[in-house]
C-alpha cells in the first residue's frame, strides 16, 4: 500500500463530522492493507508510532527538503525509516538521524510531509480515536465489536489485534488472554458534575474513592518477579524499586492490580503533581529490571491500590466491583489502599469529597458496585468528580491549525499578568473547548491583533484579548519562564468585558500552585 493513501485518509477524516462515515472510511483502508502493513496503519491513524518514540521533535523538523512531486513511499518503507531513526544512537547520531529524516521527507509529497510532521510531533488530530479505530477493525475483519474490544483490552495493543483479526479472524482473537506480566489497557472514568450527580447516575448507591493527584500504575506479580506499567502501558519497573518491594511483600503468588503512585510530604499531603511525574520518569541508579538492586531516589513514591484484575490464578475482570474490592482487601492492607466510602447519603458523599480536597488530592471517583472492569474503556461504571479552577488570562500568540482546523488560528498561548513588570508570563497553550464558531471568530480577531515577528506556524499578538480558561491544576514546568504550567487547560469563553490589565496575575497562579 502506498503511504499516500494513509496520509490522504487522514485528511479526509479531518473533514468528516459523522462517526459512521469515519468508521466506514477507516474500514475500507484497513481492508486494503497488507498483512505486514495493518499494525502500522492502525497505529499511525490513531496518532501513535509503533516504536512510541524515535527521538524526533519540532526542532528536528524546522528545516526539511522540498516535497516530492509524485507519491512513491510505501508503508513498509516509512516503517523501516522509523525503525532506523529510532535505532540511531551514539557519537554522530544526531547528524545520522537528520540524514535519515531528510531522506524520508525528500521522498514524501506535500500531503505526506504534512501527515508525517503531525504524526512525529504528536499533533495528529483528525479524529481517528481508539474507539473509532476499534469499530473500524471489527468492520474490516467482519468480526463482532465485542470480540475486538475484548482482545484489545487483554493485549493493550490494538495494532496487534487489528493485524491478528484481519489475518486470523475470530479464532485467532480468542487466543488473547489476560497474562500476568502483560499490561492491560486501564479502565477510565467518565465525568460527573458533582457527587450528587454521580450518586443519581449510579442508582443511588456507590463506592466513592479519593482521586489521588498521582500517576496511574498497573502492577503485575508472578512469584518473586514484579513488573510495573504506566497508564500508557510503558514498563517503568526499574524506576520504582520501592514499589516493587511493596508489591513483593504482599502475601500473594500472582497478582494484577490497578492503582496510583504518589510522592507524599512528611505530613502526608501530596507534593505538586510534577514532583511525582518527574520521579516516575527518573530511572533508579544501578537498578535492575526487577528493582532488586535499585537504589531508591531521594523522593519516594508511595503506591496505593484500588482494584484487582487477577489474583492467584483467578481472573477477576468480569466480576462485580464488590467482589474485586473484597479480593483486594484480603491481600492489601487498608493503609495501602485508596480511602473508600460506600454510601447512599448525598451529604456523606459531599463530605468525603471535601475531605479528599482538604488532604490535597484532585477529587473523588464514584464507582458502581456491580460493574465489571471495563479495561480500555471510559465506562459508565466509574465517574470522576473534581473541582474546576478558572482564570482570566491574556492571549499572547496563536498557532495555525492543522487537519480539520487548517486555515484557522487554533492553539492559543496563555499569559498571566505580572504586576512587577507590567508584562505577561506564559503558562501554556490550549486548543480545547473551541467550537467552529469560536475558531472563526478568533481567527478574525487574532489577525487584527497580529504584531511582532511571526513564523509559518505561530502568530504573535498584541496582548489585549482576555480569555476565561478552566484547568485542573498548576504544575511545575521548565518550558515556560514562570516555572509553572496549567494542567488540562480549556477555553470557557472570551471576555470582551475585561481589559488585559484586569487579567489574573502570576501571583494568583502561584497561590494555586502552592496549595
Amino acid at each position: 500500500m502506498r503511504f499516500h493513501e494513509v496520509a490522504s485518509t487522514s485528511d479526509e477524516l479531518a473533514l468528516m463530522s459523522g462517526r459512521s462515515a469515519k468508521v466506514t472510511r477507516l474500514a475500507t483502508l484497513l481492508a486494503a492493507a497488507g498483512p505486514t502493513e495493518t499494525a502500522a496503519v492502525v497505529s499511525w491513524l490513531s496518532g501513535e508510532l509503533l516504536q512510541r518514540q524515535i527521538g524526533v521533535g519540532w526542532a528536528s523538523l524546522r528545516e526539511l527538503p522540498s516535497p516530492a512531486q509524485e507519491p512513491s513511499l510505501t508503508i513498509d518503507r516509512v516503517q523501516s525509516s522509523f525503525d532506523d531513526i529510532g535505532a540511531t544512537s551514539g557519537p554522530g547520531s544526531q547528524a545520522r538521524r537528520r540524514t535519515l529524516l531528510g531522506d524520508l521527507f525528500s521522498a514524501a509529497t506535500a500531503v505526506e510531509q504534512a501527515f508525517l510532521r503531525r504524526l512525529l510531533t504528536g499533533d495528529l488530530r483528525q479524529g481517528a480515536l481508539i474507539g473509532l479505530m476499534t469499530d473500524a477493525v471489527a468492520r474490516a475483519a467482519a468480526i463482532s465489536l465485542t470480540e475486538v474490544r475484548r482482545a484489545a483490552m487483554l493485549s493493550g495493543d490494538l495494532p496487534l489485534v487489528a493485524a491478528t483479526a484481519l489475518t486470523g479472524g475470530s479464532e485467532a482473537l480468542a487466543a488473547f488472554r489476560l497474562e500476568v506480566g502483560r499490561p492491560v489497557s486501564p479502565m477510565l472514568a467518565q465525568t460527573a458534575s458533582s457527587t450528587d450527580d454521580a450518586l443519581t447516575r449510579l442508582g443511588g448507591r456507590a463506592a466513592f474513592e479519593w482521586k489521588l493527584d498521582g500517576a496511574r500504575i498497573q502492577v503485575h506479580r508472578s512469584g518473586d518477579e514484579v513488573a510495573i506499567f504506566t497508564r500508557s502501558l510503558d514498563d517503568v519497573t526499574a524506576r520504582m524499586p520501592e514499589v516493587v518491594e511493596a508489591v513483593r511483600a504482599l502475601d500473594v503468588r500472582e497478582l494484577v492490580a490497578d492503582g496510583e503512585v504518589i510522592a507524599l510530604r512528611t505530613d502526608g499531603r501530596p507534593h505538586p503533581f510534577q514532583v511525582t511525574a518527574s520521579r516516575v520518569g527518573t530511572r533508579a541508579s544501578s537498578g535492575s529490571s526487577t528493582g532488586k538492586t535499585g537504589r531508591i531516589p531521594a523522593v519516594t513514591l508511595t503506591p496505593f491500590l484500588f482494584d484487582v484484575l487477577h489474583l492467584d490464578g483467578v481472573d477477576l475482570l468480569d466480576e462485580p466491583a464488590t467482589e474485586r474490592s473484597a479480593a483486594l482487601a484480603a491481600v492489601v492492607s487498608a493503609g495501602a489502599r485508596v480511602p473508600r466510602l460506600i454510601t447512599t447519603d448525598p451529604a456523606a458523599a459531599r463530605e468525603f469529597l471535601a475531605d479528599a480536597l482538604r488532604h490535597g488530592h484532585e477529587g473523588v471517583l464514584a464507582k458502581s458496585l456491580t460493574a465489571a472492569y471495563e479495561a480500555g474503556r471510559r465506562g459508565a461504571g466509574w465517574l470522576k468528580v473534581k473541582p474546576v479552577h478558572t482564570l482570566d488570562l491574556v492571549v499572547l500568540a496563536v498557532e495555525w491549525g492543522s487537519g480539520r482546523r487548517k486555515g484557522t488560528l487554533s492553539n492559543i498561548h496563555l499569559g498571566a499578568r505580572d504586576p512587577a513588570t507590567g508584562g505577561f508570563v506564559m503558562l501554556g497553550k490550549t486548543f480545547k473547548g473551541m467550537t467552529d464558531e469560536v475558531l472563526a471568530w478568533q481567527t478574525k480577531r487574532f489577525l487584527e491583533l497580529a504584531a511582532g515577528p511571526s513564523d509559518q506556524w505561530v502568530v504573535s499578538l498584541r496582548p489585549e484579548q482576555v480569555v476565561e480558561i478552566a484547568f485542573d491544576g498548576v504544575q511545575r514546568s521548565s518550558r515556560y519562564p514562570g516555572g509553572m504550567a496549567l494542567r488540562f487547560a480549556r477555553v470557557i469563553g472570551y471576555r470582551d468585558d475585561k481589559r488585559a490589565e484586569e487579567a489574573d496575575t502570576i501571583d494568583a497562579v502561584r497561590a494555586l500552585y502552592i496549595e
